[in-house]
């Protein structure tokens, strides 16, 4: 008796996948697809994704409220620039938890009621398992008149959306090519399967000729020469196919308005150094990360990152304008952060003390060491943020706060 999709692992349904294609193997790209987001089986569609201070790894969202209400600042001014058009849509694409969305609408109601009367905040998200635990968050806020719907993006209509689109640590989390340097010639990994004793299945690679002439178009279209003699054989690493998808369906939605990415990544001639010979590729399980990604299949986070020179490139050939690549940490000083750490350094002060209770204390001392975090350039706060527009002069576009010089703390 045959298993259903339903019954059989994750590993049998790729394995599956691999037979039936004519030379028995898939490109890396799609094997990333399946594991992260098969609609069954997949890491993000089933619910195993765990994120978070114990999970397989955390985000902003998860040292607080501030980020949120941070980015619900840039909103509201936002909205000011585009001069107060209703509906106002936020789009959210990969909303993790839901925990930013529930920040920015509870902060937005709280401080900015007109903006938020004017919302529309639609969010995007191909992966069941984390649209339901989405609708669990916010389901939960109490807001009257809560201005919140998921769509996918085939149901907003192509230049509807006068407002902010944005994304926080998505694009690192899209399926990449593999390739590697070999002999002069640049080759694609494959994925196969790989006989072993018993029912268990293993995973494999070879090297073939590209899938798509895109994976060597792509290098040229970005700068990069790797037939230059610099790049050493064997050199491995990836490209980023469905970012530049992912852009252009975006701006085909935007009619007036912004395009923020917040993400780990580098520009290209940092991403593709030749000393950077095996890529960026990262697999998260438990809170650690390796880079093995034949194992855990289907229960660890796979990565890779961000080439801001290709969403910046990809961003103007679809109609977009760059308005400025900045840091996370100077972006959410400009929108108050520091404000937020002074406060609480004068709670932290001997006085302050002296006025708290020992549980006080601890909070203060806890929320700061979050705030530094948000902004830790080694860490978070070296995280990038692209800001893209449409129908704005770019004149107006870089009066965003978070552009604007931080003030020292």
């Amino acid at each position: 008796m045959s298993l259903s999709p339903q019954d059989k692992s994750l590993r049998h349904l790729i394995a599956d996948t691999i037979v039936a294609t004519p030379n028995r193997r898939i490109s890396f790209a799609e094997y990333m697809d399946l594991v992260l987001y098969h609609p069954q089986q997949g890491y993000y569609a089933t619910g195993a994704v765990n994120i978070g201070s114990e999970g397989d790894f955390f985000t902003s969202s998860h040292l607080g409220h501030d980020f949120g209400e941070l980015l619900a600042e840039q909103f509201a001014q936002i909205w000011e620039i585009l001069e107060y058009p209703e509906p106002f849509t936020l789009v959210e694409m990969g909303a993790g938890q839901g925990l930013v969305a529930a920040d920015v609408l509870n902060y937005l109601y709280r401080q900015y009621p007109d903006c938020f009367a004017a919302l529309d905040y639609i969010i995007v998200e191909k992966a069941a398992g984390l649209i339901s635990k989405q609708q669990q968050v916010l389901t939960q806020l109490n807001l009257p008149g809560l201005p919140l719907r998921w769509c996918t993006f085939d149901e907003i209509p192509d230049n509807s959306i006068i407002g902010c689109c944005f994304s926080n640590e998505l694009v690192d989390a899209f399926p990449v090519h593999q390739v590697v340097l070999e002999k002069g010639k640049l080759r694609e990994v494959y994925v196969t399967t790989v006989t072993t004793e018993g029912d268990e299945i293993h995973f494999g690679e070879v090297t073939n000729d590209s899938s798509t002439p895109q994976l060597n178009e792509y290098f040229q279209w970005i700068g990069i020469d790797l037939y230059s003699g610099a790049y050493p054989d064997g050199y491995r690493t990836e490209v980023n196919l469905a970012a530049l998808d992912w852009m252009e369906t975006i701006t085909n939605k935007l009619q007036r308005g912004f395009l923020l990415t917040i993400d780990y990544g580098y520009s290209a001639d940092r991403y593709y150094l030749p000393v950077r010979h095996q890529g960026t590729l990262k697999c998260y399980y438990r809170h650690r990360h390796h880079d093995n990604p034949y194992v855990n299949v289907g229960q660890q986070d796979i990565t890779a990152h961000v080439n801001f020179t290709a969403l910046e490139r990809q961003g103007e050939l679809s109609g977009l304008q760059t308005v400025e690549l900045t840091k996370q940490g100077l972006f959410l000083m400009a929108l108050g952060l520091g404000d937020r750490i002074s406060a609480l350094s004068g709670l932290g002060s001997h006085q302050g003390q002296a006025m708290a209770g020992a549980q006080d204390v601890i909070r203060i001392m806890q929320r700061r060491d979050a705030l530094h975090q948000l902004i830790d350039p080694t860490g978070l706060g070296g995280f990038t943020v692209l800001v893209q527009c449409k129908g704005l002069s770019l004149e107006k576009a870089r009066s965003l706060k978070g552009l604007m010089i931080p003030p020292m703390v």
